[in-house]
């Protein structure tokens, strides 16, 4: 993670803020919100300024993953080109294989799901599968955005030290 935060420092780090910085770390799938926590604990902005720069970075894609992922990925598995059918095949197997989990728990399992801070968890990932799931849209952004509460919390406890600070 720490790369990827250098990464973005000396590319863009001339040219955009810190705190912008962090918005967009926050906004790319698979970091999403978790990197953008960290981003902010490495660039040392306050945890108070932090909290809602990242989740709002996070939130900004979901909507647009909810209501058109179904046809991106459609469009890629029925592309010519290979590479884009593949990644359009990985993509369902990979929500296939989930189906059971959030089909079964519908919304505790899509809260749980956003909100327990993992590589491959988080809104992006959540939005897609309650997008081919075809969750009711209601429910599942509730869920996202309760999982992404529950995940700033955590996130903020690890990085930022919360449970050191207060004991101290």
């Amino acid at each position: 993670m720490e790369s990827l935060v250098t990464w973005f420092t000396m590319h863009w780090g001339q040219y955009i803020s810190k705190e912008v910085l962090c918005f967009i770390i926050s906004m790319f799938p698979i970091v999403e919100l978790r990197g953008g926590i960290l981003a902010s604990t490495l660039l040392q902005i306050p945890m108070a300024k932090a909290i809602p720069i990242c989740i709002a970075g996070n939130i900004v894609p979901l909507p647009f993953v909810l209501l058109f992922i179904k046809r991106i990925i459609k469009a890629m598995k029925n592309s010519r080109l290979r590479f884009f059918a593949k990644v359009g095949n990985w993509i369902e197997d990979k929500a296939v294989k989930n189906k059971h989990k959030i089909e079964k728990y519908e919304f505790l399992g899509l809260f749980l799901f956003v909100g327990i801070p993992i590589p491959g968890t988080g809104g992006w990932t959540g939005s897609l599968l309650a997008a081919v799931f075809e969750v009711n849209t209601k429910k599942a952004v509730l869920a996202i955005l309760l999982g992404l509460c529950m995940a700033t919390a955590i996130m903020c406890i690890v990085s930022y030290g919360v449970i050191g600070n207060v004991v101290s």
